[in-house]
């Protein structure tokens, strides 16, 4: 399928919120208030979907699979939203899918950015129409970050979606990362200062230099699309697995299905994204020993440690974007070799 990219976002431009799952505005109103003058300036109008202006909850969603569909095809279809980000990610966003006009969304192709449970949106809408979405911040976490948004993320997102127009771009790690859960139940969102550890930097696991599109998803939101028609095609594909909890064992066992079902002998690349809570059970291993392990003698690039998800600050990332993985022992590297965006 022909890859569609979204026109680049411009100054003024409006960003249209929806709340494809968990309703944490309404859980978290303050952060979620403040998050939207955030956005505001960054020099961005906000024009909030139908749900998410209602504050509506229906407990862990923020109303039926339908509704939430409709909510997002009306952003779609609003001509002053540019962009669609989401609240926050959730458990649900999939329910979603059968509803969504895929032709319709092909029609308007808008910045889609989201990470997390979102997934299965990115899946979803790429696979079916070919348009690039974007891997990316969420209004809440990012946005919603006291006393103001990461640095580092909002130059990435803007990266992304606005600067970016032609070429190759080689990332670059932050230097410091964080993985502090601030209370947002409570005023811990915006008391104190946040915790931030000495970045050291993207792992290099197995040397090599492909080229190939990238495929960016939350692993465990990846595996509960397996078997159906919008799980990814895995041939040639630069594929970048982020988590928000990474216990080894569940690790194991998500890896094996992965490998079970054959991406391994699929994919050219593998990166993996920092965890945002990290536990190894007591394991006499770490992380990088289990993915050895389980992998096998496969022969492709592997770098770990990257900073695309959970943790803070995140890169933003375009499905399907062409770039080149090169990792040695001494370094590995993640270079864009096209823009996200069209003029």
């Amino acid at each position: 399928m022909k890859l569609v990219k979204p026109k680049a976002l411009r100054p003024g431009d409006s960003i249209g919120i929806f709340t494809p799952s968990s309703p944490c505005h309404v859980w978290f109103k303050e952060k979620y208030e403040f998050a939207k003058k955030q956005i505001e300036s960054a020099g961005f109008k906000v024009v909030e979907g139908t749900l998410t202006e209602k504050f509506i909850s229906e407990g862990y969603r923020s109303g039926s699979p339908k509704e939430r569909a409709e909510e997002f095809m009306q952003l779609i279809r609003y001509p002053e939203v540019k962009c669609l980000m989401s609240t926050i990610g959730g458990i649900s966003s999939n329910a979603m899918i059968e509803h969504l006009d895929y032709d319709e969304i092909l029609r308007n192709p808008k910045i889609i950015c989201g990470y997390s449970d979102v997934t299965s949106l990115h899946m979803a809408i790429h696979n079916y129409t070919g348009l690039v979405t974007f891997y990316g911040p969420a209004v809440i976490p990012t946005f919603g970050e006291h006393p103001k948004a990461f640095d580092f993320s909002v130059k990435s997102f803007l990266d992304a979606v606005q600067f970016h127009r032609e070429g190759k771009r080689e990332l670059e790690a932050p230097s410091q990362w964080s993985n502090q859960m601030r209370d947002a139940f409570t005023s811990g969102w915006k008391t104190g200062k946040r915790k931030w550890e000495s970045n050291p930097g993207w792992f290099s696991l197995v040397s090599g230099k492909v080229k190939g599109p990238l495929l960016v998803a939350n692993f465990n939101t990846l595996m509960s699309c397996a078997g159906t028609t919008y799980f990814p095609k895995l041939e040639g594909k630069i594929l970048l697995l982020e988590e928000m909890e990474c216990e080894l064992g569940m690790q194991e066992r998500k890896l094996v299905q992965l490998k079970n079902i054959g991406a391994f002998d699929k994919i050219k690349g593998l990166i993996v994204s920092k965890p945002e809570f990290y536990k190894n059970s007591d394991a006499p291993f770490e992380f990088n020993d289990l993915l050895l392990e389980i992998i096998g003698e496969k022969q492709f690039p592997i770098m770990t440690n990257f900073d695309c998800g959970h943790t803070h600050p995140m890169i933003t990332l375009g499905q399907g974007i062409s770039a080149e993985l090169h990792v040695k022992k001494s370094e590995a590297k993640l270079t864009l070799l096209e823009a996200m965006i069209e003029e």
